[in-house]
């Protein structure tokens, strides 16, 4: 599938208290393309660290949605997810997105979020997605000031019918080791959600096309081949979670 040029609109306001989103959307292309509703990981308002992974996922034919949230807020940063998916469902299409098709998607603690809201509709008021995606995550594990527990329990008790999880996880990961992904597989396979899981060379930071700066304690866009490989890696895996013909 050939490239194309992405637009970005910056700092769109999408809930009450002013928390502000990016919409990264190709230049060009049909009326209604896929939307992918992407969230950072736990440092709060982070979104233009996604922005390399959104530019490049939109350059496949994506509408990428990519909002700040805040997971020390006192309900666990629900309140910004929530807001985030009614902005996808209610507004996307302004943008050229598809309504119809919303995959949510995360990054680590961005990673659990998404894939906890297929499992648990009830956490954004009963909404099911097309798909979900998550990269460098952990989902065998708790946060229960997110009032999220074990995805292996919530599987075993939930009524949701399955959807299709896509995940991606780099072998050099030292945050979050790749068996996190490697273990949840079976626990979706046992429970009849199709799950595939694509593996790449990266380090937690480099899975997002991303590495770490210390002296500026946060995560800018990668300069090495091997980062920005890993990158386009994860933005297939979006392109093909939200339907598109994408070669692995």
């Amino acid at each position: 599938m050939n490239e194309t040029t992405v637009s970005t609109e910056q700092g769109v306001v999408y809930e009450p208290g002013g928390r502000l989103l990016d919409v990264h959307r190709p230049a060009r292309g049909p009326a209604a393309v896929p939307t992918v509703l992407l969230w950072h990981g736990r440092g709060p308002d982070e979104r233009d660290v996604l922005a390399p992974l959104a530019r490049q996922a939109a350059s496949l034919g994506l509408l990428v949605v990519v909002p700040d949230w805040c997971p020390d807020a006192p309900d666990g940063g629900w309140g910004h997810l929530r807001a985030s998916v009614r902005f996808a469902r209610e507004r996307a299409g302004e943008f050229g997105g598809d309504t119809g098709r919303i995959v949510p998607a995360g990054w680590s603690l961005g990673a659990y979020a998404a894939v906890s809201v297929a499992v648990r509709p009830e956490l954004v008021d009963g909404w099911r997605p097309a798909a979900v995606a998550g990269i460098a995550g952990r989902y065998l594990w708790e946060r229960p000031e997110m009032g999220l527990g074990n995805l292996r329990d919530a599987l075993a008790a939930t009524s949701a019918a399955p959807v299709p999880v896509h995940l991606v996880h780099g072998t050099a990961d030292d945050i979050a080791d790749i068996h996190h992904s490697r273990d949840f597989v079976p626990v979706l396979d046992r429970w009849g959600w199709p799950v595939t899981l694509t593996e790449t060379g990266a380090d937690h930071a480099g899975a997002v096309m991303t590495e770490y700066d210390p002296a500026r304690q946060r995560c800018v866009p990668a300069r090495s081949a091997g980062a920005q490989d890993a990158g386009r890696t994860a933005a297939r895996v979006l392109a093909r979670a939200a339907g598109l013909p994408v070669p692995r």
